[in-house]
């Protein structure tokens, strides 16, 4: 029995998080309560610290004034220990103050309680590591069982949470070849309707400038087009086949003696028909409607 592991893993992601979800709150204000013991402690601490380099300082001082003046190389030494408990003291006193300083305006207090609102987010952030999700699930699930329905083309989870509550998922299960990096429907339809008309090349042009990108996030040519032509089996555009009803604008240049510009400028000014298959595509102007008189193009209604 094999299966592939993301969508189960972001069914039991989804699943745990729902069932987290009615203590979001409640574990949210413990973090913040444990947040405020933490910096409490803290003070505590450089509190202590700051009494006990206090007192060292004042005892070096009561060093210093007891030596005899005439022993200078003892008073040298007292003098130099002396100055040694004084920085200690000015360098306690300055992380204390900024503990205890407010914080200012700019940075925001952090909002434990705003972690009960997106817990999907919290969980799929670049600080947590894989360790402490892993930890997290065997906290909360003792065991999964899996099985394959594979009529219904389906995998099925049991889920043993580890108060002694069941609940069971249903994951499709993907066909043979199937992945997450797949073309686009909006880009399929486009390929499906220059095919017939336009050749791969300003397919893949048309689908760029319409800010398409193929299932793995890369731009399009003509190679990348043919590819997902075949699979999906849609025929491809030859030049042989083609009726003449429909001229590319190229071709409508040439066949009256004017420039692609004059017709553009026609077709601007909707003097001259012309069609697209989807917005962004090239244009094409229908070849039945053009008569040549030397270097000018007339349009026939």
């Amino acid at each position: 029995m094999t299966f592939g592991g993301s969508r189960v893993d972001a069914a039991i992601v989804g699943e745990l998080v729902r069932a987290v979800q009615p203590m979001a709150i409640e574990a949210a204000l413990e973090a913040e309560r444990m947040h405020k013991q933490t910096l409490n402690e803290q003070q505590r601490i450089l509190e202590l610290e700051l009494q006990q380099a206090r007192y060292e300082a004042m005892l070096a001082e009561r060093r210093y004034a007891a030596c005899d003046p005439e022993n200078r190389l003892i008073a040298a030494q007292l003098e130099k220990s002396w100055e040694g408990a004084l920085r200690r003291v000015q360098d306690c006193q300055m992380r204390l103050d900024a503990i205890c300083a407010p914080a200012p305006d700019s940075v925001a207090t952090p909002d434990f309680t705003g972690l009960a609102e997106d817990l999907e987010a919290a969980w799929n952030a670049p600080g947590v590591t894989m360790r402490a999700r892993q930890q997290l699930v065997r906290a909360l699930i003792a065991d999964i069982v899996a099985d394959v329905d594979e009529k219904g083309r389906e995998i099925i989870l049991t889920i043993h949470w580890q108060g002694g509550q069941h609940s069971q998922l249903r994951v499709r299960k993907p066909r043979t070849g199937e992945h997450g990096r797949r073309t686009s429907e909006e880009a399929l339809a486009v390929i499906r309707s220059m095919s017939c008309r336009w050749s791969d090349q300003d397919i893949a042009a048309s689908l760029n400038r319409m800010s398409m990108r193929t299932g793995q996030g890369m731009t399009w040519n003509a190679q990348r087009v043919s590819s997902v032509r075949r699979e999906h089996g849609i025929h491809a555009y030859r030049s042989a086949e083609k009726n003449g009803e429909w001229l590319t604008m190229s071709e409508a240049a040439t066949l009256v003696g004017v420039t692609r510009y004059f017709i553009r400028r026609l077709i601007n000014e909707r003097i001259l028909h012309a069609d697209q298959v989807v917005p962004d595509a090239p244009y094409q102007n229908s070849g039945q409607r053009y008569a040549k008189r030397g270097s000018c193009c007339r349009y026939r209604p």
